[in-house]
């Protein structure tokens, strides 16, 4: 039921990076359906759009990496992608494992938990997007989309406004300064000038309990990316983190003393 979904404020939510990336294939059926059973909250996904309209689950723009045969999806029809093999790479336990489609991990996501869905390709894919989400039948709490891009994200909330939208952003430091660039103030005025739900930031970052709040205070959501070293995660509980997004939920959620609830 949507009541078991995690109560926001009560977490922070433990979302699984590419799925359980440490122990399965990133961005794969595989990893996303391990996620779950490492009690994630949510599982957060990459998109891409191939030449034919068909939204792909994988990471990088060519499948080199994961597939070891390098094409460039938005070049390719799905009819050429369909046949890669995307777990080899991981380990012999994973060979075999298929490059997915969006609709085919949307489909594996339980009613208490959630997906979010990093665009990682142009918006002309928000379009196509809308077809598959809408088509999956998930309760509009259950997708979340994140993007760099400001623009895209602008654009995704105005298309899903009944459902969460974060900007990524991340952090550099000055060497001589100290300063970061961007500032924390500048981060939370762009994601309210994109009228979206929160942000999702890179947890090396300024993220203190002065940020988070300051952010709270705009009625913006806080999540953070990836984070896998239990301190490290501490701290962003500390600091009152509404997420926290690492390659290994079950592991940090034992780490940090957590139960399957999230308490």
């Amino acid at each position: 039921m949507l009541s078991q979904l995690p109560q926001l404020g009560a977490s922070p939510l433990l979302v699984a990076h590419r799925g359980a990336s440490f122990d399965a294939p990133e961005n794969t059926v595989a990893s996303v359906k391990l996620a779950w059973v490492q009690w994630a909250d949510a599982a957060e996904v990459d998109i891409h759009l191939t030449r034919d309209g068909q939204i792909v689950v994988i990471h990088d723009k060519s499948t080199k990496r994961t597939a070891g045969i390098d094409l460039q999806v938005a070049t390719q029809d799905w009819s050429t992608l369909q046949s890669l093999e995307v777990g080899a790479w991981k380990s012999d336990a994973f060979k075999g494992e298929p490059l997915p489609l969006l609709k085919d991990v949307l489909a594996q996501v339980p009613a208490e938990k959630r997906l979010f869905i990093e665009i990682k390709c142009p918006s002309e894919v928000l379009p196509h997007l809308e077809k598959v989400v809408l088509a999956s039948g998930l309760h509009p709490r259950q997708t979340v989309f994140i993007a760099f891009d400001w623009e895209t994200i602008a654009k995704t909330k105005r298309l899903f406004p009944d459902r969460d939208c974060f900007w990524l952003s991340g952090f550099k430091q000055d060497e001589s300064s100290g300063r970061w660039q961007p500032q924390p103030e500048e981060v939370i005025q762009k994601a309210l000038e994109a009228k979206v739900d929160g942000i999702d930031v890179y947890y090396g970052g300024p993220v203190d309990r002065a940020f988070v709040e300051a952010a709270h205070e705009k009625g913006l959501e806080v999540h953070t990316y990836t984070v896998n070293d239990p301190a490290d995660a501490r701290r962003l509980m500390e600091a009152g983190v509404d997420g926290i997004t690492t390659d290994r939920p079950g592991f940090l959620r034992e780490q940090l003393g957590l139960d399957d609830s999230g308490k």
